[in-house]
């Protein structure tokens, strides 16, 4: 038989967490999880706190059976205006934030005109 030591733990752990509080918790981590992370070009900057990044991918042709470079625009928010034209970016899955922006920006990868230094 459990002592009144053992019931008492048990009722504590019970009030930490909450069975709704960890399948939220759960909800949050997975949600987090799930969201995609592409990198791209930056092709444009001309708008407000908004870039347009061409993100390329290779896939391999239905009849031919050699690679082909296809490519897709996506609206990205920008909201410090950092990212220049020509910069490689990272880019995270979001809520719609207006009509065509469901992508906010991540990082920049690399600047334009930067040179990798390589030791030899």
């Amino acid at each position: 038989m459990p002592t009144e030591k053992n019931k008492k733990e048990k009722v504590t752990a019970k009030e930490v967490v909450t069975p709704a509080a960890a399948e939220t918790l759960a909800a949050k981590v997975d949600s987090l999880q799930k969201r995609k992370v592409l990198v791209g070009t930056v092709v444009s900057d001309k708008m407000q706190k908004t870039i347009v990044v061409k993100v390329e991918r290779r896939v391999r042709h239905a009849l031919y059976k050699k690679y082909v470079v296809r490519s897709t625009r996506f609206k990205v928010h920008d909201e410090k205006n950092e990212a220049k034209e020509g910069d490689l970016v990272t880019v995270l899955e979001s809520r719609p934030l207006s009509r065509d922006k469901r992508w906010v920006l991540q990082s920049i990868v690399r600047r334009t005109g930067q040179v990798l230094e390589v030791s030899v």
